[in-house]
């Protein structure tokens, strides 16, 4: 059973600046795809950062300039670096893996709580 964790959340004030961890069991290159989601209050899951298949990053547009998305293959971690935080980047923060082969599995996270201040 794959294992994902997520840890480096908390409480900042706006301007601010996070980094979230994402632990795997196995090695990041057994998925296919490895990135950030999350959610607001209120509102639907969200994509954030990933790493595609190709191993290229892909960001949303609220996001680009202020997060960057990394791994550290020896570790097996995907990390999400958040600068320049904002209020409504407060959201829980959800890591996804999912396999290589169709049908498709995505394995999830318990997710990690980020508050962002005013």
């Amino acid at each position: 059973q794959v294992q994902v964790v997520e840890s480096g959340g908390g409480l900042v004030q706006a301007g601010g600046s996070l980094t979230l961890s994402c632990a795997v069991s196995g090695s990041v290159f057994s998925f296919g795809s490895m990135g950030w989601y999350r959610r607001a209050p209120g509102k639907q899951r969200e994509l954030v950062a990933t790493f595609t298949r190709g191993g290229n990053t892909n960001y949303v547009d609220f996001v680009k300039g202020r997060f960057t998305i990394s791994r550290d293959n020896t570790k097996n971690t995907v990390y999400l670096q958040m600068n320049s935080l904002k209020p409504e980047d407060t959201a829980v923060y959800y890591c996804n893996a999912r396999s290589r082969d169709y049908p498709f599995t995505d394995y999830w996270g318990q997710g990690t709580q980020v508050t962002v201040s005013s």
